[in-house]
């Protein structure tokens, strides 16, 4: 399904919290019902088939030969069960319909009946193996803790993506752009700044698989550039086991690793049934990271934080074992005598100087993506001297409160950020290609050492950043 967006926990239970009319043992009951029910239909079908098959080429006055009966067959066969059928299959098949069924309405009626009685049966048959497979999914299944811990910890807002357990997850997690599924849907929403799958090991995914998968949805924040994927290692990854799932993640001088944030361990929570659960970190961080946002500013990096909602870790961490972690790059839960349980990390995977910081990536993703999404008027106008200089002042003004609210660093606006816009990258190839070109540089951590991004708009496209 597309993304839905939840503005609360009891929005959430409102709209995707499971409920059935039928228990486990009595969809299981009804589902063998169907089974019965829908063997006795394709039998039924079969028989008003031979009937007028019978009638139609062999009879006294047969209308149809063999062929083309079995070609007005093959086409409603594909057509019961949803098959893409071609042009001229469907045109043949319509030549015969429209010789059979003025000649034997009765029989052909019965036919068509029959058929579509089988595909009732056999797609509600389809729906209860669905909610079965749900079932089944939730005795194990992180998403409801994870947006409880989401909003528990500060979130205020957040879309949901339910993927179907019954399909390969893989496929589910690409999605299909036309019905705005996976991160194929998550495309077409701009304000989405960070990525969590809290169930994938859920289905006892392999850390090969899981990695390979969560693979695919990084470069999906690396391609989109303003959102961040939080993820964590298998359950029951042992301390010395994170390293291993880490390098599997992302080369650390890789683009990719720039967007990723991994965290360990595991966090003990009550579930949403009362239960103590061992549940994936990323809902509870993802919570975190909103309301570090919200009351300080993207640019505060989301550490030395308190993780509400937590009953306990599973791994306590040795002050040894954590600076090795740390220094790859995993982000570690630590629990400390009078400050309880504390989110004591914030760096992406990346092992680049202008990358590794957490808040650094987030807060050039939010620059970049407001200056992208603000300057898209420019593709409207005359690409010359007073465009530039409209494009400077505009992002001038942007980045010289952004610098006063403390997000950029220097004792004068120069020594925090600056803006090119003028002949020097506006060339006439660029110009004659409907490009309009503005580079930046901004000091995140230090005053005067820019890290440096460019805003292109394009005639025509939506802007990029590069």
């Amino acid at each position: 399904m597309p993304p839905t967006l939840v503005g609360s926990w009891s929005e959430f239970v409102d709209t995707f919290h499971f409920r059935s009319p039928m228990g486990p043992e009595e969809l299981e009951r009804e589902r063998e019902r169907l089974s019965e029910a829908i063997g006795e239909a394709a039998e039924e079908l079969e028989e008003r088939e031979g009937e007028l098959r019978q009638k139609s080429t062999t009879g006294g006055q047969p209308v149809v030969t063999e062929a083309e009966f079995d070609k007005l067959v093959e086409v409603q066969t594909a057509d019961w069960a949803g098959d893409g059928v071609s042009d001229p299959d469907r045109q043949a098949a319509k030549a015969v319909e429209d010789k059979v069924k003025p000649a034997f309405p009765d029989e052909y009626g019965l036919w068509i009946a029959a058929g579509e009685q089988g595909v009732s049966l056999q797609r509600r048959r389809d729906e209860l193996a669905l909610l079965a497979e749900c079932f089944a999914q939730a005795r194990t299944a992180s998403l409801h803790e994870a947006v409880y811990g989401f909003f528990a910890n500060g979130g205020s807002s957040c879309y949901v993506l339910r993927l179907d357990p019954t399909k390969p997850l893989t496929s589910e997690v690409e999605g299909n752009p036309d019905k705005r599924t996976g991160l194929a849907g998550l495309k077409s929403v701009p304000d989405v700044t960070m990525v969590a799958v809290p169930d994938l090991w859920s289905r006892g995914t392999t850390a090969k698989d899981g990695a390979e998968i969560l693979g695919k949805v990084v470069g999906h924040c690396a391609v989109m550039r303003n959102r961040l994927t939080l993820c964590e290692p298998p359950p029951d990854t042992a301390p010395a086991d994170v390293l291993a799932f880490r390098t599997r993640l992302a080369t650390p001088d890789s683009d990719d690793a720039a967007f990723t944030a991994l965290y360990y361990p595991w966090v003990e929570v009550a579930g949403v049934d009362g239960m103590r659960r061992t549940v994936p970190p990323s809902g509870h961080l993802a919570g975190v990271w909103a309301r570090t946002d919200t009351e300080r500013g993207v640019f505060k990096a989301p550490a030395n934080q308190n993780l509400r909602g937590v009953l306990a870790l599973p791994v306590r961490l040795t002050d040894q074992r954590h600076g090795e972690l740390n220094d790859k790059g995993v982000n570690c839960l630590r629990i400390f005598p009078d400050r309880g349980l504390l989110v004591w990390g914030a760096r992406t995977l990346s092992t680049s100087r202008d990358w590794r910081y957490l808040n650094v990536r987030r807060l050039v993703s939010f620059l970049s993506d407001s200056i992208r999404q603000s300057t898209t008027w420019a593709v409207f106008e005359p690409n010359d001297d007073r465009l530039w200089a409209a494009l400077r002042h505009s992002v001038v003004s942007f980045l010289t409160d952004q610098w006063r609210q403390g997000a950029l660093l220097g004792r004068t606006p120069d020594e925090a950020f600056y803006v090119i816009c003028d002949r020097t990258n506006n060339t006439s190839d660029t110009i004659d290609a409907g490009q309009v070109i503005c580079d930046i540089g901004v000091a995140p951590v230090r005053p005067a050492e820019f890290v440096q991004f460019t805003i292109t708009q394009i005639a025509g496209q939506p802007g990029r950043t590069s």
